[in-house]
């Protein structure tokens, strides 16, 4: 009986429409990955290595696309929109490991969200040629924030065709890069010696600032692991997600080390690794006069701006459906009635990416961008080892139907290389610090919703009528 029931509710759910074929699939990965990451820390990876910064590069997509092979292979055997704390929970079935992978998930988010807001922040005081200061840029970036919740708590729907144009503006930014940088090639003013100068500051070796390195870069390549959350909605997911995907990464790593390539050869890695916009430094140099040196910083801005919307707004849903859940207090549940969004966990993360802002930008300062991004990457790194774990643990359990399985022994190799990029080594202790507070606060609210549940059960038994305990009345 129960389990025509559970049958029966299954065919009676309503699902999603399977609308996203393999081109508009193919533009949401390939938007995804595109953003801050390229656009901001370019000259931050030539910092910590010098000229061959496409060497990072190149080794976290490596480690990406091992990442990558695990995620297709949990998708095409539960093509089912929840993720990395889908694939934990099957895996391992602990409730606290999945809430602290979701909580991780959505941790990154807030970063990344705070470090394309920073990045913005920072093009518009270039963009319009105003001189505010430090303060003048946190001020942009926490009003930028700001009027995301407001986007946010009015409810807008990001729509794929809004993603095609996003893509193509980001593309385009990033094309007009290596244009110019081949110009250059022409005219003979590019120094492409520089390109293989492996670099270490005094206190690092080649291997550790390459590692560090690679951590770093490891942000302008995360990205594809949202597409899986498109599963529900793709035709054909488990023929259409392996050729994609892998698609997707081979496009996006081959325009971000030409980028990488062009911007060494035409600046030098000292004042790369200085600029708080590093492409656009590429863009002065190599079109001196030109126009587009003018639009570039608004190209970057818009580039950036949906990235962010789209993170804060993932973060707040993650927030809301945990707190809808018991897991989180139920305060953060809180649904405006006109506009059904969830104005209470709107509100909670965009108090958590202001309070980063600022706290970040005044212990680091012109670091603060570098210190985000490379949180993200940690909280990401993490998450990436336990799903490329989890990718071992399922395949001794039988499963039935067809789907993509990363070759021999790779997710070893993806839990090992993932798990090297989180230690010491290969992080600032700031990430440390910032990713330690985050998830503090999300067991802490757990704890505290824990307590708070249990309380209430035992009031409920106490007090209930005796009826309801299945007593005789007395």
């Amino acid at each position: 009986m129960s389990g025509h029931t559970s049958a029966q509710t299954e065919t009676e759910r309503p699902r999603l429409r399977r609308v996203i074929g393999p081109k508009l699939l193919l533009l949401f990965i390939i938007g995804d990955i595109l953003g801050t990451g390229v656009y901001a820390l370019t000259g931050q990876v030539a910092g910590e290595i010098g000229g061959a910064a496409w060497a990072p590069i190149l080794l976290a997509f490596a480690v990406a696309t091992i990442t990558a092979l695990s995620y297709l292979e949990m998708v095409t055997k539960f093509p089912q929109a929840a993720g990395a704390a889908l694939y934990t929970h099957k895996a391992f079935g602990i409730h606290f490991l999945t809430f602290l992978v979701t909580f991780a998930v959505l941790s990154s988010g807030i970063t990344s969200a705070s470090t394309a807001a920073k990045f913005l922040a920072e093009n518009f005081v270039v963009g319009f040629g105003v001189d505010w200061g430090a303060g003048g840029v946190t001020a942009v970036a926490v009003t930028f924030i700001a009027l995301l919740a407001l986007v946010n708590l009015r409810g807008v729907t990001e729509g794929l065709k809004f993603n095609v144009v996003l893509t193509l503006v980001e593309l385009t930014g990033l094309l007009i890069v290596i244009v110019i940088g081949f110009a250059a090639v022409t005219q003979g003013e590019a120094d492409f010696s520089r390109v293989t100068v492996f670099e270490a500051g005094a206190d690092k070796s080649v291997f550790l600032a390459l590692t560090a390195a690679t951590s770093l870069a490891f942000f302008s390549m995360v990205g594809f692991e949202d597409s899986v959350n498109m599963a529900e909605e793709t035709k054909d997911p488990v023929r259409t997600f392996p050729k994609v995907m892998l698609t997707g990464l081979g496009i996006t790593v081959t325009i971000y080390v030409l980028v990488s390539i062009v911007a060494v050869a035409l600046v030098p890695v000292g004042e790369l690794s200085e600029s708080a916009t590093p492409l656009l430094e590429v863009v002065r140099t190599g079109a001196p006069g030109l126009p587009v040196e003018t639009i570039y910083p608004f190209l970057s801005m818009f580039a950036v701006a949906n990235t962010a919307l789209i993170n804060m707004m993932m973060a707040s849903r993650l927030i809301y459906g945990m707190a809808r859940q018991d897991v989180l207090p139920g305060v953060l549940g809180k649904v405006l009635p006109r506009n059904r969004t969830p104005w209470s966990s709107i509100v909670f993360t965009t108090l958590i990416a202001v309070g980063l802002i600022v706290t970040v930008t005044n212990v680091m300062g012109e670091e603060t961008v570098a210190a985000l991004g490379g949180t993200t990457a940690l909280l990401l790194l993490a998450v990436f080892t336990i799903v490329n774990i989890a990718v071992l643990v399922l395949r001794r359990r039988p499963h039935d139907g067809e789907h993509f399985r990363s070759p021999g022994g790779l997710p070893y190799l993806g839990a090992l290389t993932c798990a090297f990029l989180v230690g010491p080594w290969a992080q600032d202790p700031i990430e440390y610090r910032i990713a330690g507070v985050m998830l503090g606060l999300g067991v802490f609210l757990w704890v505290l919703t824990f307590l708070w549940n249990r309380g209430v059960r035992a009031k409920t038994t106490r007090f209930r009528e005796p009826e309801a305990l299945g007593d005789e009345p007395r």
